[in-house]
């Protein structure tokens, strides 16, 4: 939002046809009202309750569905460049042969316009918060501030070189450098990331999770993403990928673990007692055939749960509506119960689920005080028709095509079929450079 005026109650009163707060009560509220004041919520409730509320703008969402953004707990935004290279391969075979080596000729000029391009499929997706882990962390962290969404960010540290740095000293100066360049942005958030127990030293892992407990924040890393990590590690380690990191003394609040594919009955009661966090990536783990994440397990046992799309080259899309289709499906068939994640549960894990995974308890819900992070639906749309309920369409029948406006922290950056914080002719120009160095030009 441009602009503020401390002599009004709000800078923005919007009306909505439908409102999905997804605060405490879950409540479903029609002809609703949403005042904004700043960067935060400070109203919601039926619109002939709002509607005398002074403000500087009037936003007519009245023919509309509205809820929080969407959040995007796992995801590496700049692979886009990266998108249709090495489809249908095997996790390994997909990683060492076609992703690490094109990874290695990656620049922070092509990282910068990777994520530019992921920003803007995202917000016309209906998402304005995700979680990123990527090499280049300071050139990613640039186009966010750029397009103006929410992100919780970090370096990807591997043991090996790579294009970003070449030793571990550097790998830790591009950590220390990515927090300073942050601090001036209330929208990003940096995080500690590795990549998995088998492609980062311990020695390292526990030197990150030393850093996490001074820091406060999260650390995440790849785990138990599949049947052949596991054997990887009971060969290398002699133990499962999850008993790795409690011996490392990692299993702790704090720590946001990605995929959670391989995970017993034990160890998920193990994952909720330490109070770690899960991203669940169904279409990612699909398309690599990782398997069937047990999420109805996780979440009975207590496990606090986001939802991810994972990168571009896995998945290969960011729509978190896909994502949450896909979640609800494969969970009912993973259980052989129709019952199973039901939508109400799906749309928490891509909203205030996900964001408390991420350490955010200020996005996530449409309550006084929160930021006014949200999306808006076209009710018209032929995918939500006729309506009979709103959160079973969000989930079930939805997609990227019936949102219309989509606002982080009361500012609107996209409306309409228009992005106004990315000017798509310089992306697309700067697109043709990438499409030359994929060709190794």
């Amino acid at each position: 939002m441009i602009g503020h005026d401390d002599t009004l109650p709000a800078d923005l009163l919007l009306r909505a046809g439908i409102l999905v707060p997804q605060d405490g009560e879950r409540r479903v509220i029609d002809d609703a009202g949403l005042a904004v004041k700043g960067s935060a919520i400070a109203a919601v409730g039926p619109w002939n309750e709002l509607a005398a509320t002074p403000a500087r703008e009037f936003l007519d969402c009245s023919g509309d569905v509205v809820l929080p953004g969407l959040v995007n707990a796992h995801t590496h935004a700049a692979m886009t460049v990266f998108r249709g290279l090495g489809d249908d391969l095997p996790l390994m075979e997909w990683l060492s042969g076609r992703i690490w080596p094109a990874e290695a000729r990656l620049s922070a000029e092509i990282v910068e316009i990777g994520t530019t391009l992921a920003c803007a499929e995202m917000l016309a997706g209906g998402t304005t918060t995700f979680n990123d882990q990527y090499i280049f962390a300071r050139d990613v962290a640039r186009a966010v501030h750029a397009a103006g969404m929410r992100c919780v960010l970090g370096e990807g540290v591997f043991d090996t070189p790579n294009a970003s740095y070449a030793t571990m000293d550097q790998a830790f100066e591009r950590v220390a450098a990515l927090e300073d360049s942050c601090r001036d942005k209330p929208l990003l958030t940096t995080c500690l990331v590795a990549h998995s127990v088998y492609a980062t030293g311990h020695e390292t892992l526990k030197r990150l999770a030393a850093m996490r407990r001074a820091s406060g924040g999260i650390l995440t890393l790849h785990a138990a993403e599949n049947a052949q990590e596991t054997a990887l590690c009971l060969e290398r380690f002699g133990k499962r990928p999850l008993a790795v990191l409690d011996g490392l003394g990692l299993l702790e609040p704090g720590l946001l673990l990605a995929h959670c594919v391989q995970v017993e009955a034990a160890e998920a009661l193990l994952l909720a007692e330490r109070g770690v966090a899960v991203a669940h990536c169904p279409r990612s783990n699909m398309k690599l055939a990782s398997g069937m994440a047990p999420v109805t397990a996780m979440r009975r046992a207590g496990v606090r749960m986001g939802l991810g799309t994972d990168g571009a080259a896995s998945n290969n899309a960011l729509n978190m509506f896909s994502e949450m289709g896909a979640a609800a499906l494969l969970a009912k068939v993973c259980e052989g119960d129709p019952t199973a994640l039901p939508a109400r549960d799906v749309l928490d894990m891509a909203t205030r689920e996900g964001a408390a995974a991420l350490g955010l308890d200020n996005v996530g819900a449409l309550a006084p005080g929160m930021q006014a992070d949200l999306i808006a639906l076209r009710r018209d749309h032929p995918a939500l028709q006729p309506g009979f309920d709103p959160v079973s369409d969000l989930v079930y029948a939805a997609h990227a095509a019936p949102v219309r406006l989509t606002m982080a922290a009361g500012r609107v950056l996209y409306k309409d079929g228009r992005h106004l914080t990315i000017d798509r002719r310089e992306l697309d120009l700067a697109l043709e450079g990438v499409r030359q160095w994929a060709r190794g030009g």
